[in-house]
Formats: structure tokens, sequence, C-alpha cells
């Protein structure tokens, strides 16, 4: 990831109505939500939800399909990981440790709810 690609996305998420938009996103899985349930979820309202998924998509953290009249939003749980790899790329400065409990666990597929692995 490059150094303006991770400056957008933590752009993106330095709100707080758009973390918790992202955040229910992820919660949600691959399958995604429909922007009116987002918007009950969250407590947003239309126009505002409507920005924050554009900032949010123009940052690659979020995709959307039409499905029949609604859109769906699901998390790019490929972005996701790339912002978190690039926020720990330089971690640790020879001592492991400091990094092992993320580096060992938290490991999320886009079907399957997160869990901590262990190891």
């Amino acid at each position: 990831m490059e150094l303006s690609n991770a400056v957008t996305a933590l752009a993106a998420l330095a709100h707080p109505g758009r973390l918790a938009v992202y955040r229910r996103l992820v919660q949600a899985g691959a399958s995604g939500l429909a922007a009116g349930d987002i918007a009950r979820a969250t407590g947003s309202l239309p126009n505002t939800l409507s920005a924050n998924l554009n900032i949010l998509s123009g940052a690659g953290l979020v995709a959307s399909r039409r499905d029949g009249r609604s859109v769906i939003y699901n998390a790019r749980y490929g972005a996701m990981r790339e912002l978190l790899g690039y926020l720990m790329e330089d971690c640790c400065g020879g001592h492991p440790e400091i990094c092992s409990p993320f580096a060992r666990g938290n490991d999320c597929a886009p079907s399957a709810p997160c869990s901590t692995a262990s190891g």
C-alpha cells in the first residue's frame, strides 16, 4: 500500500459517523447491508449516510452492488487487511513480541466473524 492510499483510508475512518458505518459493515460480513439497514443500525440520516458511504467508497474501503431496488454495501476486507498490514509493516523494531498479539490472531474471513486464533 502506498502512503497516499493509507492516508486516504485513515482520513475516511477519522470521523465518528464513518467509523461507525464501517465497523457495522465489517460486522455484517460479505453479504453486506442495504443502506436503510445501515442507517437504522447507526442512527444515520439518509443524506449523511450517503456522504459517508461515498467517502468510504472513494477510499476503497467499501464496495456496493445493486440488488433489485436496493444498494447493498459491504466492507472490502482486502483493503482493510492492506491498511492494517501497512500500519504494522515496520512494527516491532526487532522485538516481535510487541506485535505478536496482532500477528498471530484476529483472522477475519469475509464470510465469517473475526475470531482470535490460537498459536
